[in-house]
């Protein structure tokens, strides 16, 4: 495990996820909120051991981007692991902390089993329209991405405002450093049921578009990322956001 610090409010680790979080003190993050592994794409074992790349991009033109790794569980597998790390996150977390976590269609249902098995309240989920999919034809398009949203007892909400359910950010490829990147602008919408001040826990950084959006907003981010490669990417990305904003 390598401990990295850019600042007093920003903090990086690379190694797995569940021995980083074993580390953490209980009740020392504000919110969690993070995009872990789907394990979702194909049907059969070869196909989701197949790699990430080769699972979830269509184009026949496909640029390069480093391994993701820990893709390839089964649904059990992956529902198995997600309340071992949730149930870690559940507990560094404060009460009343938000939890929001990245998921697709076909994880959902799983995903909503393990927030809840970890101990959390589960208090709804929110659509990200991604502006376009690939056609289907006679059917629906999958072009929505969900965040589930839960809380750690009763959520602290930290204004009055009310918020939507929907969020539609088009993924911009040329500014991907991740295979899997999300808007920076859909991530700083959803930080708004965030206190100011939080310090933010994300257990798969990836390409680093949580940290980003926490760093622009004014919060605390502390980080972890299994990938040596993807660690770097992030580690440089913020380094360099915060070097430019002085």
């Amino acid at each position: 495990m390598i401990k990295v610090s850019l600042a007093d409010h920003v903090t990086l680790f690379q190694g797995d996820a569940l021995s980083v979080l074993t580390t953490l003190p209980a009740e020392s993050v504000d919110a969690v909120l993070t995009d872990p592994p789907y394990s979702s794409g194909g049907v059969t074992l070869g196909a989701r051991q197949a790699p990430p790349a080769q699972k979830y991009q269509q184009s026949a033109t496909r640029r390069h981007y480093p391994p993701m790794l820990g893709d390839a569980k089964d649904q059990r597998s992956w529902t198995m692991w997600c309340t071992l790390w949730l149930s870690e996150c559940w507990r560094i977390a404060r009460e009343g902390a938000p939890l929001m976590v990245f998921t697709d269609w076909r994880q959902l249902p799983a995903l909503t089993d393990a927030v809840q098995g970890a101990g959390w309240s589960w208090r709804g989920i929110v659509a990200w329209d991604k502006r376009s999919a690939r056609p289907q034809l006679g059917r629906f398009r999958q072009q929505c991405e969900y965040v589930i949203f839960a809380s750690r007892g009763r959520f602290a909400a930290p204004s009055r405002a009310c918020l939507p359910g929907v969020y539609a950010y088009p993924v911009n490829p040329a500014s991907k450093v991740h295979l899997t990147s999300k808007p920076v602008a859909l991530i700083t919408d959803l930080l708004a049921v965030t206190a100011a001040d939080a310090t933010v826990l994300d257990p798969f950084m990836g390409g680093g578009s949580v940290g980003e959006a926490c760093l622009a907003t004014g919060r605390g981010y502390i980080g972890c990322e299994l990938s040596p490669e993807y660690f770097e990417i992030s580690r440089e990305r913020l380094k360099k956001f915060l070097t430019e904003r002085g």
